[in-house]
């Protein structure tokens, strides 16, 4: 079992983010995440057969603000370091592999992006084929004064988060539980030094620094590969789609006054099991987004021929009569070409939550002319 590797604050950066921060100019060695240690595991977010992972990416559709955050993370990274070249489908793939887009152990994405009630990964405590890495945080992240958890949506160790967190979406904290924070994160890890992610080894040599394990790296290469191909789909912040597959019971966090992990039956005296979350039980509030007028691609008939663009869905997921969900405006990066192009990435996600589907062979098809309308 390999030593944790420590890594320093003072590492050199370039760059500035939107929060100040920088993109460090030397990579992180460090990792960014540890596989769970289970037989055959590579990740919270992984179970059963990871062939099947792969098959059923567009059926287990990707919520609203992991798409989101995963598109603004390319965008505003790329901006910061113009040498990465990292695509929003890698941090996306992590994302799946790590916490199942932040789903894992009964969690789900709320209206900010925050996985509620929380995802955290089992005890880092040298057993169970685990690192032993003692406590950095105290606590204040992982909920264990003793040991150290991966945390959040992306798994980060607190160590590591210490480095690369990010205030990504202007709420003034660095939450590893935030989905925007997180995955703005990842890319701040994944662009570390000098890989060109836009090569093949240029994206294993970043993806095996966030987690050492050759299987993990194929896995995650795998599901970006899908997702580039447009094998995606976007729902709902706390909906379930068809081919989601079961989470693990969700993780035992030491509570208020827990001894030490694994003095008790469940791994430690005094400790709490976090129940998993129910999820919204209220069906969508109708959209307040601006929509197209009839004829321009969503639908209605002006008795004029519209090339066909009249014949998509007509908003709510493709089934008629349901309201159709909308996004919240992005918080303001500060930089207007960033701003300019996270107005088409939402565009992207809302025509998704509209019921369109992108034809790659077309650059005029419904799903174009929607994105159009939405930006214009």
């Amino acid at each position: 079992m390999r030593a944790p590797v420590t890594v320093s604050a003072e590492t050199p950066a370039s760059e500035s983010l939107p929060d100040g921060t920088s993109v460090p100019t030397e990579a992180i060695e460090a990792p960014a995440s540890v596989s769970s240690g289970a037989a055959g595991s590579v990740a919270p977010g992984v179970e059963g057969d990871k062939t099947e992972v792969v098959r059923t990416a567009s059926t287990n559709a990707i919520p609203s603000a992991a798409l989101a955050a995963y598109q603004r993370a390319e965008t505003v990274i790329n901006s910061a370091d113009k040498s990465c070249n990292l695509a929003w489908q890698l941090v996306a793939a992590i994302g799946r592999v790590e916490s199942d887009h932040g789903r894992y152990g009964g969690n789900a994405l709320d209206d900010d992006g925050v996985a509620t009630p929380g995802i955290y990964g089992i005890a880092l405590n040298g057993k169970n084929d685990t690192q032993s890495i003692r406590d950095t945080d105290a606590g204040q992240f992982d909920n264990d004064g003793v040991w150290d958890r991966a945390v959040g949506p992306m798994q980060f160790i607190p160590s590591t988060w210490s480095v690369v967190g990010v205030d990504a979406d202007g709420d003034s904290q660095r939450n590893p539980q935030d989905i925007d924070d997180a995955a703005l994160a990842t890319a701040v890890y994944l662009c570390s030094g000098g890989d060109d992610l836009s090569t093949d080894s240029g994206r294993r040599a970043a993806v095996y620094r966030y987690n050492h394990s050759g299987s993990y790296v194929s896995l995650v290469l795998s599901i970006m590969d899908a997702y580039l191909e447009g094998d995606f789909m976007s729902i709902p912040n706390g909906t379930a789609a068809a081919g989601v597959i079961a989470p693990s019971p969700a993780p035992v966090v030491p509570g208020p006054g827990a001894g030490p992990v694994g003095s008790g039956p469940q791994g430690g005296g005094g400790e709490t099991v976090i129940a998993p979350s129910a999820g919204p039980s209220t069906a969508p509030e109708p959209s307040t987004a601006p929509q197209p007028q009839p004829g321009t691609g969503t639908g209605g008939d002006t008795g004029q021929d519209d090339g066909g663009k009249g014949d998509g869905p007509k908003g709510g997921l493709g089934v008629p009569g349901l309201p159709t969900p909308s996004l919240p405006p992005l918080p303001s990066t500060g930089v207007g070409t960033v701003d300019g192009v996270l107005s088409v990435a939402q565009a992207i996600v809302q025509c998704a939550l509209d019921g369109y589907v992108d034809n790659l062979f077309k650059k005029d098809d419904p799903f174009d002319q929607c994105v159009k309308d939405y930006t214009s």
